[in-house]
């Protein structure tokens, strides 16, 4: 069953965690590979476009308490929330998992 592409839309606070994980690679591995990481994480988030995103990503427990049904991506060390809007799919989140996790909230 094919359902109804939506695109792709990242919150402000998306990119400011996605800014945020990228100042923390860069530390960690350098500033070229924090760009290919969070160039990465992108793109990990264009597959939500093309598919059904509901037997992608995993309900994100974290995010149970909210109205919204919230979803999850792994990528390398970080967590992606999204949830389905009317016409997009909403990227919410941006978490690297090696930080404290009361931060994710």
């Amino acid at each position: 069953m094919e359902g109804v592409v939506k695109p792709v839309y990242w919150t402000s606070r998306a990119l400011k965690d996605l800014e945020k994980v990228t100042r923390f690679n860069a530390t960690l591995y350098g500033f070229s590979k924090a760009i290919v990481i969070a160039t990465g994480l992108r793109e990990r988030t264009e597959v939500l476009e093309n598919s059904n995103f509901k037997e992608i990503g995993a309900v994100d427990e974290d995010f149970v308490h909210l109205k919204y049904e919230y979803r999850k991506l792994i990528h390398h060390h970080c967590k992606i929330t999204y949830r389905e809007g009317k016409s997009k799919i909403y990227i919410n989140r941006v978490f690297d998992t090696r930080q404290n996790p009361t931060k994710n909230k």
